[in-house]
């Protein structure tokens, strides 16, 4: 599994696929203050994107660059990458 948990973050490290999902919604509802660390996440299935979006509370963005540029205007608009 991609997730690994603790009280106050939630790190997705390489593939985080559709099976990812859920858990990753769960947690993000239980911890209301915790943030997503995404810096080791090479691929984000569609289903965590919504997560992701639907929470927004990103603390750190995919160090790959690809997802990275495809993140950063969705999760801040306005926002543009090199």
């Amino acid at each position: 599994m991609p997730l690994t948990f603790a009280e106050d973050q939630v790190v997705i490290d390489g593939i985080c696929g559709v099976e990812d999902a859920m858990p990753l919604l769960e947690f993000l509802q239980t911890y209301a203050a915790a943030t997503i660390d995404m810096r080791a996440c090479s691929h984000l299935h569609a289903a965590g994107l919504q997560v992701v979006m639907a929470t927004a509370r990103v603390a750190h963005l995919p160090d790959e660059d690809f997802l990275r540029r495809w993140l950063t205007p969705l999760l801040a608009p306005g926002v543009t990458t090199p």
